[in-house]
């Protein structure tokens, strides 16, 4: 039976790494994959997924405005397939995510999604958030914060290289403007940390 799967994470863990490496097991394998990006992360190129140690391909983009469910069919309909791709699966609306679990529940053809959980305020992505509530498997991805505990957070660096408290919830940006934390140096850096838990706080 197949599933929607949800993989987040911190920034920088390795994400589109396990998406590129997942989808080529695949394709060795000569099933056929679909890969998605959102549009508005053009980091790699239009249309293009890339990890920080050198892989990538091409994708098909998708904006707020797509039924990914129909994008899905449409593939369908020149060929077996095996296996649907999400980056950047934060940027989801919540009807995607629906429409996504639609292709698992009556295509039958897996979903994996790979995104951030929270932005750099700690709130919840509207993917995200979906993708939590309705994912039939869920999967950590983790990376280290810089005392060495288990990164769950992501704080956002400004121009100046000071950390920012305030700002939209998308910007898009790679090592140089995000920095993963654990929860407990994120709550100190957005200064919501209490003064006297500051007391004997090692880094």
């Amino acid at each position: 039976m197949a599933k929607l799967y949800f993989s987040y994470s911190a920034m920088n863990a390795g994400k589109s790494t396990l998406l590129l490496q997942a989808a080529y097991n695949y394709r060795e394998r000569g099933m056929s994959t679909l890969l998605f990006t959102a549009a508005l992360d053009d980091r790699a190129g239009a249309g293009r997924i890339a990890s920080r140690i050198g892989l990538e391909a091409d994708a098909e983009m998708f904006t707020a405005e797509d039924d990914l469910f129909e994008r899905v069919e449409e593939t369908c309909a020149s060929g077996p397939l095996h296996c649907v791709f999400v980056d950047e699966a934060q940027f989801l609306t919540e009807d995607q995510v629906w429409q996504l679990a639609r292709v698992a529940d009556r295509l039958s053809i897996p979903v994996m999604c790979y995104g951030l959980r929270t932005d750099f305020q700690g709130k919840l992505f509207p993917g995200s958030k979906a993708l939590l509530a309705l994912a039939d498997d869920l999967r950590e991805i983790r990376t280290l914060c810089r005392c060495g505990r288990k990164a769950t957070m992501v704080v956002r660096l400004g121009a100046d290289g000071k950390i920012m408290r305030q700002g939209a919830q998308v910007e898009i940006g790679g090592e140089e403007k995000y920095v993963s934390l654990c929860r407990r140096h994120w709550e100190e850096e957005m200064g919501r940390m209490p003064a006297e838990d500051l007391i004997g706080f090692k880094s």
